[in-house]
């Protein structure tokens, strides 16, 4: 029976040390947030485990935004983009988005999806024609993968960030079109696409260049533009997905690339066509957030960012050569504090909660297997005493371990 099968894989998942809980919030997101498990009263929890990596999830201007949307286009769009749900608020954002990103793309114009993951499957599967071949970098994130299985297109796979093997891929490739899928900052490492190099390849081979600069989208770059911008690349060799639901603070993704490819995912994506459109007042707090992050306040919130990422790298760098962690090789605000077993991972986060401290513990299969760790993320809501403080928490979690 379904039922008997379920919960044999559930034990079978639970000895692994593999099972995943959601918790509630009980408050708007920001570094400090009120939470409960289900099982008790909610309590204030400094977090360290958001993708708000600007804090304006929260921001005053940015929700007064989303009131004056709501209020001019009401609570939802009533169908999708291509029947009647398609408002201006969402014709302004795309507008918008364009000429961030037409000194790097051209001729480009800008997408919006509801989700990122929608993004990512979409342009995957209307771009991965069973004539075309995909080469995707081995840690890609899980909706690049998902869009890649989901295209009728034949799938290599490169080793992580090794444009040698890339390249051999490409060399050995017949197909009419090849399309490099990579992201930008990885989310589980934070590390960077060694895009100038995969650019460099795209021009050799003629190959195009699908990059989710998920992670990097509002934090890259000196306006925010991203990791194009923070790299001085332009090419039309690039098709381009920013997410806004994360440094941008609000919800959704786009996707800029020329025209003609814009044209065509508005005619073939499917998760855009058969899915009602975000409501407006998303796009227009969109709207808002966007001119934050360009603005000088943008500049102020980025550099604090950078502040506290070399504050907690400096921090944990320590730490990890005391307990025998790895401290990932990452300038971003993602930190990965590679522990190693999942248990020994779990048992860690939990100390840092018991000290009202709250940081995931990423396991398998979001990771390979061995690599268990907390995935620590900053804000630039954080303070200088937020990350003194998740240090201090750390050293006492080894203290005690050692005294142990």
């Amino acid at each position: 029976m379904l039922l008997d099968r379920l919960t044999q894989v559930a034990a079978e998942r639970a000895g692994r040390a593999l099972t995943r809980r959601r918790r509630t919030a009980h408050t708007a997101c920001a570094p400090l947030q009120s939470t409960s498990d289900g099982h008790g009263e909610a309590r204030p929890l400094l977090g360290f485990c958001s993708n708000d990596y600007l804090g304006l999830a929260n921001h005053p201007a940015v929700i007064e935004a989303f009131a004056q949307g709501a209020r001019r286009y009401g609570a939802g769009s009533g169908a999708s983009h291509l029947v009647s749900g398609h408002s201006l608020a969402h014709h302004e954002l795309e507008a918008h988005l364009a000429r961030w990103l037409a000194p790097h793309i051209p001729q480009a114009q800008a997408l919006y999806f509801c989700t990122g993951y929608m993004a990512n499957m979409g342009v995957l599967s209307a771009l991965g024609t069973a004539d075309a071949m995909l080469f995707c970098d081995k840690l890609n994130h899980a909706s690049l993968i998902d869009g890649a299985l989901l295209a009728r297109a034949t799938v290599r796979r490169y080793l992580h960030c090794d444009t040698a093997s890339l390249a051999r891929l490409l060399a050995a490739s017949n197909s009419p079109l090849k399309l490099i899928v990579t992201d930008s900052v990885f989310s589980m490492d934070g590390d960077m696409a060694p895009l100038k190099a995969l650019l460099a390849l795209a021009e050799r081979y003629d190959a195009w260049i699908i990059v989710d600069d998920a992670h990097g989208f509002g934090v890259l770059g000196e306006q925010g533009h991203g990791v194009l911008e923070a790299l001085g690349l332009s090419s039309e060799r690039f098709i381009y997905i920013g997410t806004l639901g994360k440094a941008a603070g609000v919800a959704g993704a786009f996707v800029a690339a020329h025209e003609a490819i814009i044209e065509h995912l508005v005619n073939t994506a499917r998760p855009y066509i058969y899915t009602t459109a975000a409501p407006p007042a998303v796009a227009h707090a969109l709207l808002a957030s966007l001119a934050i992050l360009e603005g000088e306040e943008g500049k102020q919130r980025r550099a604090q960012l950078t502040r506290c990422i070399a504050m907690l790298r400096d921090g944990l760098a320590r730490l990890a050569a005391i307990a025998g962690w790895t401290l990932g090789d990452s300038e971003t605000a993602i930190q990965p504090l590679i522990v190693g077993d999942n248990g020994a991972a779990l048992a860690l986060s939990a100390t840092l909660e018991a000290d009202g401290i709250r940081v995931g513990a990423i396991r398998p299969p979001t990771v390979p297997e061995g690599t268990a760790r907390l995935r620590i993320t900053l804000s630039a809501s954080h303070t200088e005493d937020d990350v003194r403080r998740l240090l201090d928490a750390l050293s006492a979690a080894v203290a005690q371990r050692e005294a142990a």
